[in-house]
């Protein structure tokens, strides 16, 4: 294989390029072929390729790929959106990322599904897009709105919460649900807005006060300090302190890495232990969960009562 000097100048540059980009640098129609199969080269999409593909990339960054080759080929006139523009924007999602690419054209007509690409049909102001890298996509807010009215009260909590941590404002998810109030799921977007709270950490939080909600349970305050009796801050995900009770989502640590260098996993699970009995012994009783408590609302329901149940009384 002999590949031109600008194909091999670009070896280790993951940007998708497509045919028409590789033949400007050089590289022919057998190079491209040559290139793919020692695994330099990686077709993305027909037409579309990327240098040098990661062997241990996420569901997330691969389809982040998928949508900047996807964009390179679509007309003008739309932006990536929806879930896809979550992936761009570093949102989490719920799951694996779509299969195909959301993109949102404002043009008349309805949305369609294609092998590659699924179309929505809806009006897109100036605001409403954002440019990464050279990829139109909507912007935080109306990203947080359209996935909040196509996908999961689930999902949009996630998406919301997680996007108001990253710095969009309240002001600007308001004002683009204002815009979006005769578009199909717009009543859902609202109570996920309404619903929304940064101080959520993780998705798992986000659902996890998704489900406290929907048991009817107490409403927690979030990310909760306790001193201990030297005084160090111990952080905790949910509180709800008239009950004394403390609870965690997936048994996280909020101080210092879980497990340090030179330290083993045993090491790690006492130095837990040890955090849990700082927390118990200033009068707090400690409720943990996991992804798999959060799938059934009457069983996590169970396991948050229970923890009331044991925890201290309140005099």
């Amino acid at each position: 294989m002999d590949a031109g000097p600008d194909a091999l100048r670009h070896m280790n540059d993951p940007t998708v390029r497509d045919f028409r980009t590789l033949q400007a640098d050089g590289v022919t129609q057998s190079q491209v072929r040559a290139l793919q199969r020692v695994g330099e080269l990686e077709r993305v999409r027909r037409g579309v390729y990327r240098y040098s593909p990661p062997t241990d990339e996420s569901p997330e960054a691969t389809h982040a790929v998928f949508a900047r080759a996807t964009w390179q080929q679509l007309r003008p006139g739309g932006a990536v959106s929806h879930l896809s523009a979550a992936v761009l924007h570093g949102l989490p999602l719920l799951g694996t990322p779509p299969s195909r690419v959301w993109v949102t054209k404002p043009e008349g007509g309805h949305g369609r599904a294609g092998p590659a690409i699924h179309l929505r049909r809806c009006a897109l102001d100036s605001h409403d897009v954002v440019d990464l890298d050279g990829v139109l996509v909507t912007s935080l807010a109306r990203t947080v709105v359209d996935v909040s009215r196509s996908a999961s009260f689930d999902q949009g909590v996630v998406v919301a919460d997680a996007a108001l941590r990253l710095g969009v404002s309240a002001l600007d998810l308001e004002r683009c649900t204002e815009r979006s109030v005769h578009w199909p799921g717009a009543s859902r977007a609202r109570r996920v807005l309404a619903f929304a709270d940064a101080g959520s950490d993780s998705a798992g939080e986000s659902v996890s006060r998704v489900r406290i909600k929907q048991a009817g349970l107490p409403t927690p305050v979030l990310q909760w300090r306790i001193a201990d009796s030297s005084g160090r801050q111990l952080f905790t995900d949910f509180a709800w302190p008239e009950l004394r009770t403390v609870g965690e989502f997936d048994g996280k640590v909020k101080y210092g890495p879980l497990l340090e260098a030179g330290r083993s996993a045993s090491d790690a699970v006492m130095n837990e232990k040890r955090r849990e009995n700082r927390i118990r012994a200033q009068g707090w009783w400690l409720v943990r969960w996991s992804g798999a408590d959060l799938a059934d609302v009457r069983s996590f329901e169970k396991v948050i009562r229970q923890g009331f149940a044991n925890a201290p009384r309140v005099r």
